[in-house]
C-alpha cells in the first residue's frame, strides 16, 4: 500500500488528508494539535476524489452521512470509541459521560475524552459532536472556533 496525502481546502481552514491506499486514514486540520508525519508520502488528488466531494457536499449542507472506507490507527479501545462516534446524529450532541456510558465504561470517562482527542479522522467520524456535561465546548484538535463552525453548520436553518 502507498501512503498518500492531500492538502484540501475547507471553508474552515485546509485539511490535510491521508490514505494507506485503500482507505482514509486521516482528516486533519492546520494547525492540528497531533499532526501526522507525512514526510516522503506523495501527493495523490485522484484516491481523494471522492472524499473532498463528499467534504464539499457536507459543509454545503448536502450531506449527513459520508460513505468512505476508513482506516483510523489507534488502539483497539481508540477503536471502539471512534466506532462509536459514528453512532452520534447529525445536528446532536452528547458528553462524554454518555458517550462512555454507551461503551459500558461509565468510569471511563477521561479515557473517552483522550481517545476522542486522539480521532484522526476529523468531520467523518464526528468528535466535534462531543461536549462537556455542562453543555461547553471542550477540548477539539482543530481549534473550539472550528468545533463551533462544525456544530452551527450542523444546526437545522429556521429560515
Amino acid at each position: 500500500m502507498i501512503a498518500g496525502r492531500f492538502e484540501a481546502p475547507a471553508p474552515i481552514g485546509p485539511l490535510t488528508l491521508t490514505a494507506d491506499g485503500d482507505a482514509l486514514t486521516g482528516v486533519y486540520f492546520a494547525p492540528h494539535r497531533w499532526p501526522p508525519d507525512t514526510t516522503g508520502w506523495r501527493a495523490d488528488q485522484g484516491w481523494f476524489t471522492a472524499v473532498c466531494q463528499q467534504l464539499a457536499a457536507y459543509f454545503a449542507r448536502d450531506l449527513r452521512e459520508f460513505d468512505l472506507p476508513l482506516a483510523p490507527v489507534g488502539t483497539p479501545f481508540q477503536q471502539r470509541v471512534w466506532l462509536a462516534l459514528r453512532t452520534i446524529p447529525y445536528g446532536q450532541t452528547i458528553s462524554y459521560q454518555t458517550l462512555a456510558n454507551r461503551l459500558g465504561e461509565p468510569t471511563a470517562t477521561r479515557a473517552v475524552g483522550a481517545a476522542n482527542g486522539r480521532n484522526p479522522i476529523s468531520i467523518i467520524v464526528p468528535c466535534h459532536r462531543v461536549i462537556g456535561a455542562d453543555g461547553r465546548l471542550v477540548g477539539f484538535g482543530g481549534g473550539i472556533e472550528r468545533k463551533q463552525a462544525l456544530l452551527d453548520l450542523e444546526t437545522p436553518r429556521l429560515f
